[in-house]
């Protein structure tokens, strides 16, 4: 099983983790901005975070034959945040980089009227820049604000195929697939989505424009969860040719409308190279 993370935070995690998901399957996963579980007080932390995304996260990847992308945005959660207006002047610099393949994550937290001007202020910016964009839908009011965020990609032009609406549950799926966006789920304990009921929503709707992730973070939660998802689909009579398309070509094939996905040199599925990446340095814990 060949797996493609489209939405995790690896910042969070530690080289065990990359080591397990390798040898699970993963072969690349995206990473995209988000809120560090406190308040950043001024622009540079910003700046130093979005570098570590481009620089430092995807060199550690790497090590362990994962290939890293990121998205970049001011996260809904911060957009109340006074302090952290300056990011959006910033953020076209960033949106011009190799290994950019989204504006992300935009969207609502508490539904304000500073998270819609940011949000939209970076839906145009995804249109300037010709990127994909990944919508985080609140985790309160999530009806209302998957219906408002819909209303926003609309109102700001931007061709539903270019859009990926996350975190969906059984409440707002219907909405999304009607509007012709790319649909994402989060398999995250507790909070969000578990494998059999993603199952049985690809059972309803199928494969197309579906996509899964782990948003694995610095909380309860798991980066093997598309793995977990893939194995649930062969349980319940999926193919290994679906499971191929939700884990692995449908983020290629949303990511790659970026033209900057990074995926020369893997291994063909099936095929194991562990060896390859044995011996380096990070694995036998040197510096």
């Amino acid at each position: 099983m060949r797996v493609f993370d489209p939405h995790i935070h690896m910042t969070s995690r530690t080289t065990d983790d990359y080591e397990r998901m390798y040898a699970a399957g993963v072969r690349a996963v995206t990473e995209p901005s988000f809120w560090l579980g406190q308040p950043r007080t001024g622009l540079g932390s910003f700046v130093d975070y979005f570098d570590a995304l481009l620089g430092w996260e995807r060199f550690r990847a790497a090590q362990f034959g994962i290939r890293h992308h990121c998205t970049i945005a001011l996260n809904p959660k911060e957009a109340n945040d006074p302090r952290c207006a300056g990011v959006l002047d910033v953020l076209p610099r960033y949106l011009a980089k190799d290994g950019v393949v989204a504006v992300g994550e935009v969207g609502f937290d508490s539904m304000t009227a500073e998270e819609e001007k940011v949000f939209l202020h970076q839906l145009h910016l995804a249109a300037e820049h010709e990127l994909p964009v990944l919508v985080h839908t609140p985790h309160r009011d999530k009806a209302a604000g998957t219906r408002r965020s819909l209303e926003l990609v609309a109102a700001a032009g931007l061709p539903p195929e270019r859009v990926l609406i996350d975190h969906l549950n059984e409440t707002t799926v219907a909405m999304v697939a009607d509007s012709g966006c790319w649909m994402g789920f989060s398999i995250y304990p507790d909070t969000k989505m578990d494998e059999e009921r993603m199952v049985r929503i690809l059972a309803e709707r199928g494969t197309e424009r579906m996509i899964v992730n782990s948003a694995a973070d610095w909380g309860r939660s798991d980066p093997l969860k598309t793995v977990s998802t893939g194995r649930a689909m062969l349980d319940h009579g999926f193919t290994d040719a679906e499971v191929a398309t939700v884990l692995w070509d449908n983020p290629v094939a949303f990511y790659g409308q970026s033209g900057r996905l990074l995926l020369d040199d893997l291994p063909a599925e099936g095929e194991d190279r562990t060896a390859t990446f044995a011996g380096n340095s990070v694995l036998r814990g040197e510096r």
